[in-house]
């Protein structure tokens, strides 16, 4: 499935994988949040409920643009620099382009819908 991503003026996309995190959060589409800066790598936005866990586990092949959940946060994680796997991370799908857009510092409004 295909959302749109829209903050800071900018649209994008993001291709998510079919599990059932991914598909619990397409679920709750469309939102409104909040994204923010967090360490040197990430955007965070807090979800207005859990996602489930069911078949998460490890993962492998880390890169900027992945799109994450974090179980004990209860919030995306847009990745925008290299990172690792972390116990509690779940990978819900990728940016389609670049991570350009998430470059951009500070708290700014975030829409995330479901692309028919």
């Amino acid at each position: 499935m295909k959302i749109r991503i829209a903050f800071n003026g900018r649209d994008f996309t993001a291709t998510l994988d079919d599990t059932p995190s991914a598909r619990d959060l397409a679920s709750m589409l469309p939102l409104d949040l909040t994204i923010d800066d967090y360490s040197t790598n990430e955007k965070i936005a807090y979800l207005p409920r859990k996602l489930t866990e069911d078949g998460s586990g490890p993962f492998t092949n880390e890169a900027p643009g992945d799109l994450c959940y974090y179980v004990p946060w209860g919030n995306l994680a847009f990745f925008y620099a290299g990172y690792r796997y972390s116990k509690g991370l779940i990978r819900l799908g990728r940016l389609d382009g670049g991570i350009e857009p998430l470059l951009v510092r500070g708290e700014l409004p975030l829409r995330v819908e479901a692309l028919s």
